[in-house]
């Protein structure tokens, strides 16, 4: 069977695990991967040196084919019989996407048309939603709005956080992509338009969305906590009853709980923080330069005095 031609064009972390499978062998289709396309480097760590995208450097590692560039509507490209973008982070025109002979096709991290956007699996956490899953869909001019090839469903957890929703959709994502090369491949896929009456948006997280109201209810602000971390993260002062600082944290993850009593943002009895309605049970946090740990950890050697009440830093 002659292989099927592959473009590839990815920057994060999220399109790992389908660049993985596409390249090891044991697909249901042969596979030629032509070229791998990723961003360009970009200044990374304390010291600021360039580095690497993650989709680059699993490139480089394997000896796969790169193109580092800022603009791929300006690169002369290989003859494709498909491209696979994936977490990527530039615009493509309509020329470029259908310049493969099957087109190209996108992975994206909700169940379309619902967040369509920067942060789907983020919103879906802070949004409280139990299931997610992903979509791929052909690649247009429209932010996400391609038609539907293939559809996954996941439970989120009751207590997860979206750094982890993200490792477990990447890795559903792979094997979902996949089946469509397959389908695409034998004449097989089926294409279903999406809904535009129920599209929504995921907005691009900023610092200024991790303000924590303690006015609002229990399970909204644990839902927050969880769906900005690791990034961009809910910042907290720890502040004692006097109005001296305490500590600098990260909340890292919460669940909401029943609670009476007590100032929004001020800790109760037994370590919960009171909310406009509840109370929140604080996890996990992450002390400045420091990794996330329990809070019984964390109070081992650290003050979370009761009375003493947490101010958002952003």
């Amino acid at each position: 069977m002659t292989p099927l031609r592959i473009i590839f064009a990815g920057s994060g972390e999220f399109g790992l695990p389908t660049l993985r499978a596409l390249t090891g062998g044991r697909g249901p289709v042969a596979i030629e991967l032509l070229q791998v396309i990723s961003q360009p480097d970009r200044p990374a760590g304390r010291g600021r040196k360039l580095a690497p995208t993650p989709i680059s450097q699993f490139a480089i590692d394997r000896g796969l084919p790169l193109l580092r560039t800022d603009d791929i509507n300006r690169e002369p490209l290989p003859p494709a019989d498909l491209m696979i973008v994936i977490a990527f982070g530039q615009k493509i025109s309509e020329s470029v996407a259908n310049h493969p002979r099957l087109g190209s096709v996108n992975l994206h991290s909700s169940r379309l048309p619902k967040y369509r956007g920067a942060a789907p699996i983020n919103w879906a956490v802070i949004d409280g939603l139990s299931q997610t899953g992903n979509s791929i869909i052909r690649l247009a001019q429209r932010m996400d709005a391609g038609a539907v090839l293939a559809m996954s469903t996941l439970d989120i957890g009751p207590t997860e956080t979206a750094g982890e929703l993200h490792d477990r959709l990447a890795e559903d994502g792979a094997p979902l992509m996949l089946e469509t090369v397959r389908q695409l491949a034998s004449g097989t896929a089926r294409e279903t338009p999406q809904d535009e009456s129920q599209a929504s948006k995921a907005a691009k997280l900023n610092r200024e969305s991790t303000r924590i109201d303690w006015m609002r209810p229990a399970e909204r602000i644990a839902s927050q906590i969880r769906g900005m971390y690791p990034w961009p993260g809910c910042r907290v002062r720890l502040v004692d009853s006097g109005g001296n600082g305490l500590a600098r944290l990260t909340l890292a993850r919460a669940k909401s709980v029943e609670g009476a009593g007590g100032a929004p943002g001020q800790i109760l009895d037994g370590g919960f923080v009171a909310a406009g309605g509840g109370a929140v049970e604080v996890i996990e946090v992450q002390p400045e330069g420091k990794r996330a740990m329990l809070l019984g950890a964390y109070g081992n050697g650290h003050p979370w005095p009761v009375g003493a009440r947490l101010e958002s830093l952003v």
